[in-house]
């Protein structure tokens, strides 16, 4: 009876250890000198993330569940680049403690890891980017390593928590960022038990749980995935270069309708404390729209705005290499 005790306490403790993404995670340096390749058990869960939308072969549709899927992608989008990106990455506005917690959670859904390894992550990219240190730079390993597969490699794995130590002194997101698999697995469960309930008790809407789940896990999911992985990838091969920025950085306006705003990259690389990356009217930024609209609620504040410099002083590049003309801000 106690060995088969100290069996399942084993169990449950290795259990742990393989939700918590720290576990193992003490010497960087020892990992960082690891080679780059792709490893399978990275690659699972994204083999599996994409073998789930197949399962809409099975589950057929409903415009209830394909709705579902187009809403989540947006709200779980904006929570990516609102939050993810222009928050804890790059700290362009000021919200309390509750709001950040929140779309750290709403963030979380979207399978791209945790907070503080995302700005982790996002920070080294801009020190160093489409440099050699770059780790998902296209310009430097392709596209598809660009796009995925520096996310299968175990010496991309870890969080540096010394760069982000601002980020790092709130257990609430160390948590999330630990056991980052938790909170999409509770929302993937979430999806089916209300697809249940409404075939239950709605059964005009024609959804089913398997349906939503579909749809609204999978699906959605992989494609926010694809959409977000495409500024790594794409934003650096395809677009206009209004910067002379040192990366190859790129604005694109297809990029940035899909990503609500994060398209608008050579921008975002050149000032990247701006709030918007839209710099000028035309440069849809729903994103900064979003955002500018909570400040007004006061659940966000001090949105920094893009400098005068960046209409009055710069120097924009065309895709021929010359002088490209001046502009007058948006507004």
């Amino acid at each position: 009876m106690k060995n088969t005790d100290n069996r399942l306490k084993r169990g449950l403790v290795s259990l742990a250890h393989w939700f918590d993404t720290d576990y193992g995670n003490t010497d960087l340096a020892a990992i960082r000198a690891k080679p780059d390749k792709v490893e399978f058990i990275r690659v699972l869960p994204f083999i599996c993330l994409h073998l789930g939308c197949l399962g809409v072969l099975l589950a057929g549709w409903s415009w209830f569940a394909v709705g579902t899927a187009v809403v989540l992608y947006l709200v779980r989008m904006f929570a990516i680049t609102g939050f993810y990106h222009r928050y804890f990455s790059h700290k362009t506005f000021h919200t309390t403690r509750p709001v950040q917690f929140l779309f750290a959670i709403l963030g979380a859904t979207a399978v791209q890891r945790g907070p503080l390894w995302w700005s982790y992550q996002h920070r080294h990219h801009h020190k160093h980017s489409d440099e050699e240190e770059d780790v998902h730079s296209p310009n430097r390993r392709g596209f598809w390593w660009s796009h995925i597969g520096w996310i299968t490699s175990a010496r991309n794995f870890p969080t540096d928590y010394s760069q982000v130590r601002d980020l790092a002194r709130f257990p609430e997101l160390v948590f999330l960022n630990r056991y980052d698999s938790l909170v999409p697995a509770l929302f993937a469960a979430a999806l089916f038990g209300l697809g249940g309930l409404l075939q239950k008790f709605a059964p005009s809407l024609g959804v089913t749980s398997w349906q939503l789940l579909v749809w609204g896990f999978f699906i959605s999911t992989t494609v926010l995935f694809h959409a977000t992985s495409s500024i790594n990838s794409l934003a650096h091969l395809l677009g206009k270069r209004r910067y002379a920025t040192e990366d190859n950085s790129r604005n694109s306006f297809i990029l940035a309708l899909i990503t609500l705003g994060e398209g608008w990259h050579n921008n975002h690389h050149r000032y990247m404390s701006a709030t918007r990356q839209g710099f000028y009217w035309w440069e849809i930024d729903i994103s900064y729209y979003l955002l500018k609209s909570l400040s007004w609620t006061g659940l966000i504040w001090n949105l920094k705005p893009v400098p005068l410099a960046a209409y009055e002083n710069h120097h924009p590049v065309s895709q021929g290499g010359g002088l490209a003309p001046a502009h007058s801000p948006r507004t």
